[in-house]
């Protein structure tokens, strides 16, 4: 059986000892202490190009997840998120062992100065030949904003309409700086770059501006893979201005549903195909050949999972402060300048379920956490084909566990029974990382998309005034 579409998978990883889950790398299988280390990611790229996962991706945050107990105190004990390395430095090494393995890049806009971010995924795309994503992020930890020398931090819906102002520039930087026949590469006149064809973006926002010419030639996408993972109302329409791939984190069907209906429709009101926006949301799988075995597997984790740290990393997701209330007390919808469709996921999802301060701590199925999926090769499948059908999503990140172990276990058990359902390719398609998601659309921006409005026409020279 054939289906209609093939489920993409995302390795969902951080420089860090772990992840979304506090304290999994005390387990005796784990190799989280070694996140310093370079074959620590050379194993994982290597291991996710043999199982045909899709990318890499590489989640990042600034700053210290200080706000349970108005301290950083629970993250550091539990090596959850904190250290963390940058996540860039890896993708070159990486990407020097594998050759079809794409990777997803976390950036911020609130703190990177885009001139130099645009220099640094060119150079990226480049050395990858192609096979990068940025992760759009616009921060929402204070310790950032203090770590960072500002004074103030932005309101949730103000840093989106700085990244909208941030995006303008980043693609005059990418999209009109340099013509596609720039870089002559003329070895017998030597002339490597045609000036004529090289301009100056002259670029002047409310919030960003820049006189300058980019610092790197074309590379294979110009403009990366872009990836934006807001589902808040303000996220929503930035992604579907922005985002060619989108993802969100619910264990909710109807949420999901609802959410990536919302991601498909707001593209379609920037005036683009609904179906050039790919939707992702987080699993946290654990497989094993029976079920017995992998229920066994989660009550094991959960004796490893940190409580504190759980809910220290809850608590910067959702801007509240969980060491006030106690274990029993429920989960209630407030507005807040951190990850608001978290909370509305668990007090708006449509559920009957009142999730607890108690249940954010535990490891297992949480409202405002990514889908619990736990069963044999053949339950798994069936539920990842479920939520694709019924949610209408595209794939999924797969959330870091004990590792390598978690990622060893769907690759080897998972995949083979996608493959055998259609539902799964059995190779790489060629390209760029565009061209592997949008089989024959190009490895370019797509031309209804909001950064190619000025690319056929650039003029002698570039300029923008907020909306390049």
């Amino acid at each position: 059986m054939t289906r209609a579409r093939e489920i993409l998978i995302n390795a969902f990883y951080m420089a860090s000892p772990a992840q979304s889950w506090a304290g999994l790398w005390t387990h005796p299988a784990s190799n989280g202490l070694r996140y310093t280390e370079m074959e620590f990611w050379l194993e994982t790229a290597r291991l996710a190009e043999r199982g045909l996962i899709d990318a890499v991706f590489l989640a990042d945050i600034l700053g210290a997840a200080d706000v349970y107990g108005g301290v950083p105190d629970a993250v550091l004990k539990a090596g959850c998120m904190m250290p963390n390395n940058d996540p860039m430095m890896v993708v070159p090494a990486m990407a020097a062992v594998t050759s079809e393995l794409c990777f997803g890049i976390t950036g911020n806009t609130t703190y990177e100065p885009p001139y130099l971010l645009a220099r640094r995924f060119s150079t990226l795309d480049h050395l990858t030949r192609g096979r990068v994503a940025w992760n759009i992020v616009t921060g929402i930890l204070p310790s950032t904003f203090k770590a960072m020398g500002m004074r103030n931090t932005m309101a949730h819906d103000a840093r989106y309409d700085a990244a909208d102002e941030y995006m303008d520039l980043m693609y005059a930087l990418w999209e009109q700086s340099w013509e596609e026949s720039a870089a002559v590469r003329d070895v017998e006149r030597r002339i490597f770059a045609d000036p004529a064809k090289v301009h100056k973006i002259r670029f002047a926002g409310q919030h960003y501006a820049c006189e300058g010419i980019h610092l790197a030639e074309p590379s294979p996408q110009r403009t990366p893979l872009l990836y934006a993972a807001g589902a808040s109302g303000r996220g929503r329409v930035f992604a579907g201005k922005h985002a060619e791939a989108t993802f969100m984190s619910t264990c909710d069907l109807e949420f999901a549903k609802r959410t990536a209906k919302s991601y498909r429709d707001e593209a379609e009101r920037q005036g683009r195909d609904r179906r050039t926006l790919r939707v992702f949301n987080a699993a946290t799988v654990i497989v094993a050949p029976t079920e017995a075995e992998a229920r066994e597997l989660a009550v094991e984790y959960q004796n490893y999972s940190d409580a504190e740290g759980n809910l220290a990393i809850f608590s910067s997701w959702l801007g509240i402060d969980l060491a006030k209330y106690a274990p029993d007390d429920p989960i209630e919808y407030i507005e807040s300048n951190a990850i608001q469709s978290i909370v509305e996921a668990m007090t708006r999802g449509g559920g009957d379920r009142r999730w607890t301060v108690r249940d954010l701590a535990k490891f297992g199925p949480v409202g405002g956490r990514e889908a619990y999926i736990i069963g044999d090769p053949q339950q798994v499948c069936d539920q990842l084909i479920h939520w694709v059908d019924y949610a209408d999503i595209d794939g999924f990140n797969l959330v870091r566990t004990v590792e390598p172990g978690g990622l060893r276990a769907f690759v080897d058990l998972v995949v083979p029974e996608l493959q055998s359902r259609g539902a799964y390719k059995t190779a790489y398609r060629p390209g760029t990382m565009r061209e592997k998601f949008f089989p024959g659309n190009g490895d370019r921006l797509p031309i209804d998309h909001h950064g190619r409005s000025d690319r056929e026409t650039v003029p002698s020279d570039a300029a923008g005034n907020g909306s390049a």
